[in-house]
């Protein structure tokens, strides 16, 4: 009630308080242009006077001297200076009128209505955006349930179409495996059935085989043993052939005296077909350097060797052996 009377009287005093700031603005610009002409003024009187100055010229002098008149100097007239202007008596300055507080307290009042409008309009301002925010937010979080809601059922959908495939796909695999199964059961009865033939046509087979294996290996046990024999027989001539070398070797062999025990000198011996010894090698010493330097010369003085019978048995390499207490 209070703001519609304010509202309602406001109209009334307005003139009149833009009458009064109108005439004291223009008294006081009245008064700063009188002191403006009155200090102007004041400066121009109180400038300084020119000064006035004359020059006096003589007569040109003549060519014979004549008596001059006494010149009498002209006196200068005395400029006075302008007397002073008597000051002008400053204007009473204006009474400044008393301003009108009745006026200022109802532009005042005007203001803070207009200053409380402006931040009533501001909150409603501010509380309409925060409406819509929510409504904008409510909206979103709405959209955003209803997205899930709907992911949700898109889910279930799919879920339900995997499960029906899967069982589409266990049924399909049941029916493969019994037809697999009714296949192998085929397979295995005729696979038995050919088994059954294929073993007997190998028993038969096999008893072939062993009829053949058998004469084979009573041929083979005949060669064996005729090769056996064959071996043995060689096996003693070459023996016998290594002997022969050996004895010929002891002869030519001077044993040096206090051998302890009986220890052993392997030597390699190379020799031509004609018997002739073309290197000799020790390959492991008895421990008496004595007793292998006397064994080696033995065989160097044993070339030629003596041949093997029959001459087939004949071998380059040679490997013998030497104990000093063998015979």
């Amino acid at each position: 009630m209070s703001t519609l009377a304010f509202t309602s009287d406001r109209p009334v005093n307005a003139p009149r308080a833009r009458g009064k700031w109108t005439a004291l603005m223009l008294a006081l610009f009245v008064n700063l242009l009188f002191i403006a002409v009155l200090v102007f003024s004041v400066s121009w009187q109180n400038r300084k006077p020119d000064a006035v100055t004359a020059e006096l010229y003589a007569p040109p002098p003549v060519a014979t001297p004549r008596p001059q008149p006494k010149v009498e100097p002209v006196p200068v007239p005395k400029v006075e200076p302008p007397p002073e202007p008597k000051p002008v008596p400053k204007p009473p300055a204006p009474v400044a009128e008393k301003p009108d507080t009745h006026e200022a307290d109802i532009a005042l009042k005007a203001r803070r209505e207009a200053e409380r409008r402006q931040q009533e309009q501001a909150e409603r301002a501010r509380l309409e955006q925060e409406r819509e925010r929510r409504e904008a937010e409510a909206k979103a979080e709405a959209k955003a349930e209803a997205k899930a809601e709907a992911k949700k059922v898109e889910e279930k959908r799919q879920a339900e179409a995997r499960q029906r495939q899967q069982e589409q796909h266990l049924e399909a695999m049941r029916a493969q495996a019994d037809r697999e199964a009714r296949l192998r059961t085929q397979a295995e009865r005729e696979s038995q059935m050919r088994a059954q033939a294929q073993r007997e046509s190998q028993m038969r087979a096999q008893a072939e085989r062993e009829s053949q294996l058998r004469a084979q290996a009573d041929a083979e046990a005949r060669g064996r043993a005729a090769q056996a024999a064959a071996g043995a027989a060689r096996n003693k001539s070459q023996a016998d052939w290594i002997d022969k070398i050996r004895s010929r070797i002891r002869g030519n062999i001077n044993l040096p005296p206090d051998i302890v025990g009986n220890p052993e000198a392997i030597f390699d011996v190379v020799q031509l077909p004609t018997g002739e010894i073309i290197d000799v090698k020790l390959r492991k010493s008895s421990g008496v350097r004595a007793y292998d330097d006397a064994v080696q010369r033995g065989i160097l003085k044993s070339s030629p060797l003596p041949k093997p019978v029959p001459a087939d048995l004949f071998q380059r390499n040679l490997e013998l052996r030497f104990r000093p207490n063998d015979q």
